[in-house]
């Protein structure tokens, strides 16, 4: 063989296993997927939001369906394993038999992770489904942070954040970035102006509290699908929410005496009559802080 022959024979057997090597340790493409209620299609009042409620079964249909629009869209787009966690009300909405068998299912309360539990750095992406406007927004269906009975407004590092804020802070702690979301046109602007030009999917634009123009169920999936496909082929474009380490969090009540008695901690300052501060070493800590503080009770049994 000719000196060429064998530089080029020396080439090839050096590339190619490289490529084979990159091609075995690319990670499978993981997805997390947060889903709330009140921004679900046709969503407007308590009716369709809970066991009481007269609608909440065909809503609970609508919730599982959108999901299953994004979990196919994303199985499009290539990804391999996806986790689904169900936040909304008791975490108990979604229909997990009419969800693909291979999907890993998040339910009911506690967790220390909120509406983030199970994601972690082997996440690419995170996708939010189905989510609304916050406390101090004076618009947006059903517009309330964690509590819409007891909490005016929760606020990081000084900033006021909707609940999508909070969940993308903590997929930002993982490097994880959210790229799409979906929920009435107040909620997405919101989220739209924390994280940036994130994928949306507008499924009814909200007239009051309790009143929107609303797409129809099949619109909205199809809507839903449109984005996910859409964001998981250019991730590039997308960056997670990283907040500075330490975390400040600052929680106001609609009544005083959670304010007062929080304030007993040794790790809490009472801000005001209605309001406190609690500083983390990181957003996690915070999400710890911020489930205990809305889940405990002195008779929890079991």
């Amino acid at each position: 063989m000719s000196r060429i022959g064998w530089l080029a024979f020396l080439l090839c057997a050096a590339v190619a296993p490289l490529g084979a090597q990159e091609g075995r340790s690319a990670r499978a493409l993981k997805v997390y997927i947060s889903a709330d209620m009140e921004g679900v299609v046709g969503t407007v009042t308590p009716d369709q939001l809970g066991p009481g409620g007269f609608e909440y079964e065909r809503y609970r249909r609508f919730m599982t369906a959108e999901v299953n629009a994004a979990i196919a869209a994303a199985k499009s787009a290539g990804a391999t394993q996806i986790v689904v966690s169900d936040s909304h009300g008791n975490g108990e909405n979604l229909l997990i038999e009419e969800l693909p068998e291979d999907v890993v299912v998040v339910r009911s309360w506690p967790r220390p992770l909120m509406m983030m539990q199970g994601i972690d750095s082997t996440f690419h992406a995170a996708i939010f489904i189905g989510y609304h406007a916050s406390a101090v927004n004076p618009r947006g269906v059903r517009a309330h942070t964690i509590s819409s009975a007891r909490l005016q407004d929760v606020r990081l590092n000084g900033r006021s954040m909707p609940e999508g804020g909070i969940n993308a802070a903590i997929a930002g702690y993982f490097g994880v970035p959210v790229v799409m979301v979906s929920g009435d046109d107040v909620a997405v602007s919101e989220l739209k102006a924390l994280l940036g030009d994130v994928e949306a999917a507008v499924v009814k634009r909200a007239l009051s509290f309790h009143s929107a123009e609303t797409l129809t169920p099949e619109a909205a999936r199809r809507l839903i699908g449109e984005k996910v496909a859409v964001a998981l082929r250019q991730l590039e474009r997308f960056k997670p929410l990283v907040l500075p380490a330490p975390v400040a969090l600052e929680l106001r009540f609609k009544h005083y005496r959670p304010a007062e008695v929080l304030a007993y901690l040794p790790i809490v300052e009472r801000v005001d009559a209605h309001s406190i501060r609690y500083v983390g070493p990181d957003i996690l800590a915070v999400s710890r802080f911020l489930e205990f503080v809305t889940t405990y009770a002195f008779n929890l049994e079991p």
